[in-house]
């Protein structure tokens, strides 16, 4: 089913008003960026200084982990925001639209984001100890392949965990079934991953959380198809 906004959103007038312009609209956006984006490193806040105190050392690489796990609920809770955000700038709630996110999706998008994470680090390990494996060099190619593929399956899971409530292993095998049936919205994804990891590596290590909701607006975007068919064809 669809996670809906409370009774509380109210719907658009369809007589223009004060807030409901172009200059409004774009005022909006930006004001639900910035306390989207605002609310997000806060709610992540205690991993993202851990992440900060600890070391680059590839040893740091599962106490990394376990500092991202507040991320996952952060960017579900940012996803939802985004998703519910309103158009008039005489009805904008969106930090109260984020903090309902967060309650909705925290324990659900952990159920996915753990073992996720924990993946993802068991191929990082790898990858940084690689000669030592005594593997052929494809091998490297072939994990770095698996750890994209699971990071664009993570994206999807995010965004049907934040807007629909479906059941965990739901969420896991429709996210690996639009993986491949909707091959734009994963190169959406992949497009702003390569995007976010070119930017990182050129300008700042903070370019991911300075623009996270951009970011995630940009994935919402690119991911409709997603959720129009997940709409149509698994909600009641």
């Amino acid at each position: 089913m669809d996670r809906e906004p409370p009774a509380s959103y109210p719907a658009h007038s369809a007589a223009p008003s004060f807030g409901t312009g172009s200059l409004s609209r774009a005022a909006a956006l930006i004001h639900t960026l910035v306390t989207v984006e605002a609310l997000l490193l806060v709610a992540a806040s205690p991993g993202l200084v851990g992440l900060l105190l600890l070391g680059p050392a590839p040893a740091n690489l599962p106490l990394a982990a376990v500092c991202l796990l507040p991320l996952g609920p952060a960017t579900a809770a940012a996803l939802y925001a985004l998703r519910h955000r309103d158009r008039d700038l005489t009805e904008l709630h969106p930090a109260r639209a984020y903090w309902r996110g967060w309650r909705l999706n925290a324990v659900p998008s952990l159920k996915l984001w753990t073992p996720l994470l924990a993946w993802l680090t068991v191929i990082a390990f790898t990858l940084t100890h690689f000669t030592a494996t005594g593997l052929p060099g494809w091998w490297a190619v072939l994990l770095a392949a698996i750890g994209l593929g699971s990071l664009l399956w993570g994206a999807h899971a995010l965004v049907l965990t934040a807007l629909f409530a479906f059941r965990a292993r739901d969420t896991a095998r429709l996210a690996g079934h639009f993986l491949f049936r909707h091959g734009s919205a994963t190169l959406g994804a992949a497009s702003l991953l390569v995007l976010t990891a070119a930017g990182t590596a050129v300008l700042t290590e903070a370019l991911p959380a300075l623009l996270a909701a951009p970011l995630l607006l940009s994935l919402l975007h690119s991911s409709r198809p997603v959720i129009a068919e997940t709409q149509e064809d698994f909600t009641a």
